[in-house]
């Protein structure tokens, strides 16, 4: 049988780019997702007013407050990193030689 030769410190550059590469929830996107929770709980408040035939007003509202919420949270955990501002360096302005 052959042995197995595991080196010491080296990894997958596979598994390296995927560390740099993870996104993680923005502190924005964390305030969006507890106003979809507010939002989700409110759906489901409204929903207890509901009557049996589904005939009043809370029958109507709760099922789009519910759907809203899940979009709502759903928004706040698909929400990107702002970017940075451009800098002089980063982004240098052009200069045509020929005047």
């Amino acid at each position: 049988m052959a042995k197995k030769h595991k080196k010491k410190g080296l990894r997958d550059a596979a598994a390296v780019q995927a560390e740099e590469k993870e996104e993680k929830i923005t502190s924005k996107g964390w305030k969006i997702i507890a106003a979809g929770a507010v939002l989700l709980a409110l759906g489901f408040f409204t929903l207890t007013f509901t009557d049996p035939m589904g005939k009043n007003w809370a029958s109507r509202l709760s099922p789009f407050l519910i759907l809203g919420a899940y979009a709502v949270i759903a928004a706040g955990i698909l929400l990107p990193d702002e970017l940075p501002e451009p800098t002089s360096k980063d982004n240098p302005v052009p200069t045509n030689p020929a005047q």
